[in-house]
């Protein structure tokens, strides 16, 4: 997600804050945000973020030629 911004918009119905949680919960986790703000919650050498990086795009050629 690099320039834009993405907003998030959740609505809570009868004060069931609980299963607005678990939408927000879910919507962060399919953007990917929850990922992305553990990883960049230490500093990643280049070296070590190449290595996550092949390994990640391995990871999604791998489950894209079993669909």
């Amino acid at each position: 997600m690099k320039g834009g911004v993405k907003l998030l918009d959740v609505n809570v119905y009868q004060n069931q804050v609980d299963k607005a949680l678990k939408v927000l919960k879910r919507q962060l986790t399919k953007e990917g945000l929850l990922k992305e703000l553990k990883r960049r919650r230490f500093y990643e050498k280049p070296s070590v973020k190449k290595k996550r990086k092949e390994k990640e795009a391995k990871k999604k050629r791998r489950s894209m030629s079993f669909n």
